[in-house]
């Protein structure tokens, strides 16, 4: 990409931010080919139908579940093509699926590969997401297991980003339940507000949202066209199976220590997950063998 993406400004503030706190940052993205409407539309009808999602999204409750999140009676395309009136949010899932969308990651986080690699390691598992969202749609409060960076391209929104490390936000049996399988979304209560920090973001701006960290947004008066752009660490996935082990001792009576936050690892609960995964996964296929 000739374009250079980040202002050596914002360049030097995520530097200083990362990983642990959320900040504000500018680009040079607005007006890109690929993140026009048209485009993203086009985009739509490539990719896998798993990877579009789409639901009603003014009025939500912030703490509403994965479950209780209404239909808004339209087909993804048709939700795309009336987003200005239907009160919905689209979300195109794995775009990188797309060799243009593919390319386009690894050029924008590639100019921030020599601020990240040497702090949290290897970058891994690199992902693309796109948001569509009607006016003041709303996006309940939950937690990602990425490291983030949101960047607008239409519109305006403001995302409350809370500390990844508050313990009643989510809790450690949360975290845990989660990765096993349990939908992120999670409940909100009016006095988790003032923990928040409020940033608001217009075309050619973006936020750094660190790992963990819960958040909620609402768009503003217009349209918004939002691209995420994820990645992993070695770190996260050590603690990714540091909950999945600790929920293995929680279901046998114990009370496990949570997952050592960064830059501590977890190499010695990691190793033992993934071991008693893979004891798992053999003796699963031992089981569905023939006779």
């Amino acid at each position: 990409m000739a374009l250079q993406v980040f202002p050596q400004g914002s360049v030097r503030s995520f530097r200083e931010a990362y990983p642990g706190s959320p900040m504000h940052i500018t680009h040079q993205l607005v007006g890109h080919p690929l993140l026009e409407i048209e485009a993203l539309a086009r985009l739509a009808e490539r990719i896998r139908p798993e990877d579009l999602e789409h639901n009603a999204a003014v009025d939500l409750p912030l703490g509403i579940s994965n479950a209780e999140t209404p239909s808004n009676g339209l087909t993804v395309h048709d939700t795309i093509a009336s987003i200005e009136n239907c009160g919905s949010w689209v979300l195109l899932k794995q775009v990188q699926q797309d060799p243009a969308y593919r390319d386009l990651l690894h050029d924008v986080l590639g100019q921030l590969r020599p601020e990240i690699e040497p702090v949290t390691g290897e970058m891994l598992n690199l992902v693309a997401f796109i948001f569509i969202s009607s006016p003041q749609a709303v996006t309940p409060l939950h937690f990602d297991p990425e490291y983030n960076i949101l960047f607008q391209i239409r519109g305006t929104k403001t995302m409350t980003v809370f500390p990844a490390a508050d313990s009643e936000i989510v809790t450690q049996t949360f975290r845990e339940e989660y990765y096993n399988g349990r939908p992120r979304n999670l409940p909100w209560r009016d006095e988790f507000g003032p923990r928040g920090r409020d940033i608001h973001i217009a075309p050619g701006e973006g936020i750094y949202v660190p790992i963990l960290a819960p958040h909620w947004v609402k768009t503003h008066g217009e349209v918004s066209v939002s691209l995420s752009l994820t990645w992993r660490s070695e770190w996260s996935f050590q603690q990714e199976d540091t909950h999945r082990f600790n929920s293995r001792l929680r279901r046998l009576g114990l009370r496990p220590a949570p997952p050592r936050p960064f830059p501590r690892g977890n190499l010695a609960k990691s190793v033992a997950q993934r071991a008693l995964a893979r004891v798992e996964r053999t003796l699963a296929k031992a089981g569905s063998g023939p006779g």
